[in-house]
């Protein structure tokens, strides 16, 4: 496959009568063609030394070529010995697998004419961006495979939880949790599903390598599911959740801002998995639409989300059901009574930790609940009507939750 990567590069650096070179998403050279009128210093270098300079890379970065689609052309920079250049990224159905590298001549004031060449190679850099993503881990056919069967496993397929459990990596390392990672805002699964399944399952194999405690991971189209080694502390799933997220940003070629671990109840026989990831998914779901819960979620601690996930469909929790809920949805037109009414029975009705979080006066937090008891004819924070409440509007928010 590398050789045939090489010879691919020095066909289409032969037609374009230009050096290249290829590099991956981290600045790690994978093949550079032979052929150069002139190589500026950072192009030797990065020869020498197969990994992009930081300085260098920042150059790069500041002109978008992590999220762009189409050609970039970057300046020169003579302050780093850095000639004009074309960045052409590499993309599979979305999914981001390199870029390769144009540099202009010494006597080119412009990239125009390297930007008039490319639609002439076209074919041949779509047939290097298939390769690199054959290419992009090791027994590429094999580990997808696996994935598909451990998902089977999680999805509750008796035959291959057997099949997993057998498994080296899985195998006497128990017990285990099951833990689901969640893209906040951009879960929902784009016009290709293949390449959204591959988008994350890159995304967790990069940010598990060199995790101990991290045993085994498989992507789906709108998240990902690693098996980890049961643990009390949490310092390898932050690790993997920040690796995570840089990772995702990568390879989709757009901003994320917010990646979830929902993290499952211990189980110590490979039966348990389908259950554990059933928890996994709920704890990711609930902090998707409870931002307090963090990003970092234990199923354990998503409080009343783990009774509404068991207690229906989808389509469950649409409706409330609370008369009183109804009401003051009803009347609240500028959304200032809710928020202020769930603020309040998340914080132990405390007035003051309400005000401080909302930036208003106390006083402004009295008002509102007289507002209320006015409105519904009884006082919000005693009892029945308290627990009704506040059932309702976390069952609101549930029925937000992301589908995965």
């Amino acid at each position: 496959m590398q050789q045939d990567v090489e010879q691919l590069v020095e066909q289409v650096a032969g037609k374009l009568g230009r050096g290249l070179s290829l590099e991956d998403l981290d600045g790690m050279l994978l093949a550079y063609s032979s052929n150069q009128s002139h190589a500026d210093r950072v192009r030797v270098n990065f020869l020498l030394s197969k990994k992009v300079p930081s300085d260098v890379s920042a150059w790069q970065l500041s002109h978008g070529i992590a999220t762009a689609v189409r050609p970039v052309a970057i300046p020169a920079n003579p302050e780093l010995g850095m000639l004009g250049r074309v960045c052409v990224p590499l993309t599979v159905r979305g999914f981001r697998v390199g870029y390769l590298w144009v540099q202009q001549d010494a006597e080119e004031e412009s990239p125009t004419a390297i930007l008039s060449q490319l639609p002439d190679v076209q074919r041949d850099i779509e047939l290097l961006s298939g390769l690199l993503l054959e290419s992009n881990t090791v027994e590429s056919g094999f580990r997808r495979g696996r994935e598909r069967e451990f998902l089977a496993a999680c999805d509750g397929d008796v035959n291959a939880t057997a099949t997993v459990a057998g498994w080296r990596e899985v195998q006497h390392k128990g017990p285990w949790q099951a833990v689901t990672a969640l893209d906040a805002d951009g879960w929902a699964g784009g016009a290709d599903p293949g390449a959204a399944t591959l988008i994350h399952s890159s995304a967790a194999l990069q940010s598990t390598v060199g995790v101990d405690a991290a045993l085994f991971s498989a992507g789906a189209e709108t998240h990902s599911v690693i098996l980890f080694r049961e643990s009390v502390g949490r310092a390898s799933h932050a690790q993997v959740l920040v690796h995570y997220q840089l990772e995702l940003a990568k390879r989709s070629g757009r901003p994320v801002h917010r990646i979830i671990l929902g993290i499952s109840e211990p189980f110590a026989r490979p039966r348990g998995l389908a259950a554990a990831y059933r928890q996994s998914k709920v704890a990711a779901q609930a902090a998707a639409v409870e931002p307090r819960l963090g990003e970092l979620v234990d199923y354990k601690s998503t409080g009343v989300y783990q009774v509404l996930a068991s207690a229906g469909g989808a389509a469950a929790w649409s409706d409330s059901g609370s008369v009183y809920f109804q009401m003051l949805e009803d009347h609240d037109r500028n959304g200032e009574l809710l928020p202020v009414l769930e603020l309040l029975y998340d914080n132990d009705g405390s007035v003051q930790d309400v005000a401080g979080q909302l930036h208003l006066h106390r006083s402004s937090i009295y008002n509102r609940l007289g507002r209320v008891r006015q409105l519904l004819g009884v006082d919000p924070l005693k009892g029945a009507v308290r627990l009704e409440l506040h059932a309702a509007m976390k069952a609101r928010r549930w029925d937000a939750r992301p589908r995965i």
